[in-house]
């Protein structure tokens, strides 16, 4: 067997319908409440910030949606992604287990956001929509919205937390370059955001404060919506081209993973790997072990409440039920700016409570370490946010070397690090430090968390 296991690149390969985890549930997550009534949402609830059709795929429970023409078209651009087997590495670790990851820094942007930022920018396309507004942590999504919005016409403005951009120059160039507008977060521009700077004028910034300010300018204007990329059920919907791709590449292989392991911020690219998988086990297929890997700095699943919350630091979302650290809370500046978000998404924390996948933390040198040995051997460097699923896997590899059994790892290099050179330089330079979050910030921002009944 040749060591990449691919498809040819033609639109008979690129799956026809995303895949749905909510129809294969044994119970299903909560509902999102409205934090005025604390009923659940409704179409109109949303309605400002998202089309109708995207408001339809967040609550439904089809098993398969049906991915528009048009979509699958930009998708051509890249899909299918390679998988591939990691021999080089198992050498190097010595392991009986077999490594493969499925690699999504072959898009545009180098990631595998574009996999929804496409189908968001097509929807709101249709629904006439003129401009979209966004966050971003590392510039990962907010580079693959520009993308998409400068295919589709539609105008992009992305708040950027201010760490990540003043660490990640490049991924700011990248969005302009597309013909986006980066603007720093917390701004001047809004009043979550003007708020945040009179408190603290060289606040770091917070995915949640970033999400307050694209939610306020999506709100203000009628041919504006606003655009997520992770943590929503319709983001991680989408994403799961991944898995259903790596799906028939490992039947190819005669393969079939005995361990799956993502990195997890939002939970969008872990999603994207494991619910296809995860809906075949539900449906009495053959039981995997899934790891969620996520920075100990930020630890919203091994260390979070699961509790209501809101997704933003302004309050101006809707509450959902998901393990977080508190809407408040704000993580020092590590490297990985995608894994920044205080809560993680309600499909991914429901599975845990569920006792579906189980989830780890680790500290970022030990990720960038993990990060550069595959970098050696594979050739591929990966994006911050990604080490943490290298480190998961050869953590995983090593257990099975000292138990003397082979297993099948699989996990998703979700983007490459070419944009992130930097943290590889202050890694190399002895600078980067494993940071703690503040304890008692972490306490005061879940004693915040909103109160709400129980359901009768």
């Amino acid at each position: 067997m040749n060591d990449t296991v691919k498809y040819l690149l033609d639109e008979t390969r690129i799956p026809k319908a995303w895949y749905n985890i909510q129809a294969d549930l044994p119970r299903p997550a909560p509902a999102v409440l409205h934090p005025g009534t604390m009923k659940p949402v409704g179409p109109d609830d949303l309605a400002p910030l998202f089309p109708m059709a995207l408001i339809q795929q967040e609550v439904s429970l089809e098993r398969e949606i049906e991915i528009p023409d048009p979509v699958r078209d930009v998708y051509k651009q890249w899909r299918v992604t390679p998988l591939y087997r990691a021999r080089r590495l198992e050498r190097v670790l010595q392991t009986p287990a077999r490594i493969y990851y499925k690699y999504e820094g072959v898009s545009p942007a180098g990631s595998h956001k574009p996999n929804t930022a496409v189908a968001q920018a097509f929807y709101n396309r249709e629904a006439g929509v003129r401009k979209l507004v966004t966050e971003t942590g590392a510039g990962q999504w907010g580079s693959s919205l520009a993308f998409a919005g400068s295919l589709f016409g539609i105008d992009v403005q992305v708040f950027m937390v201010r760490v990540s951009y003043d660490q990640k120059p490049y991924r700011r160039a990248l969005m302009e370059t597309y013909g986006a507008r980066c603007v720093a977060s917390p701004s001047s521009e809004t009043q979550s955001g003007r708020d945040i700077l009179a408190k603290r004028a060289d606040h770091p910034g917070s995915l949640g404060i970033a999400i307050s300010e694209a939610v306020e300018v999506a709100a203000q204007r009628d041919d504006t919506k606003y655009a997520l990329g992770s943590v929503l059920n319709h983001v991680l919907l989408h994403q799961t081209v991944i898995g259903i791709e790596a799906q028939a590449q490992l039947e190819l292989a005669n393969d079939y993973p005995d361990v799956i392991v993502g990195c997890t911020g939002g939970g969008s690219n872990f999603a994207g790997i494991v619910f296809p998988f995860l809906g075949a086990q539900l449906r009495g297929g053959r039981k995997i072990r899934v790891v969620a890997v996520e920075p100990a700095a930020c630890p919203s699943l091994t260390r979070g409440k699961y509790a209501y919350d809101f997704g933003d630091t302004a309050h101006l979302t809707p509450l959902t039920k998901m393990h977080t650290l508190g809407s408040t809370f704000t993580p020092p500046g590590f490297h990985a700016g995608g894994l920044r978000y205080h809560g993680m998404a309600p499909l991914v924390s429901h599975l845990q409570e569920l006792g579906l996948i189980t989830s780890t933390a680790y500290h970022q040198t030990a990720c960038f370490e993990a990060g550069v040995q595959f970098a050696r051997a594979e050739g591929i460097v990966p994006a911050p946010e990604a080490n943490h699923a290298v480190r998961g896997a050869i953590d995983e590899a090593i257990k099975c070397r000292e138990e003397g059994v082979s297993r099948a790892i699989l996990f998703n290099l979700c983007g490459h690090g070419h944009f992130d050179m930097q943290a590889y330089i202050d890694y190399f330079g002895g600078k980067l430090k494993d940071l703690d979050y503040d304890q008692a910030e972490l306490a005061m921002a879940l004693a915040g968390l909103p109160s709400v009944p129980e359901p009768a």
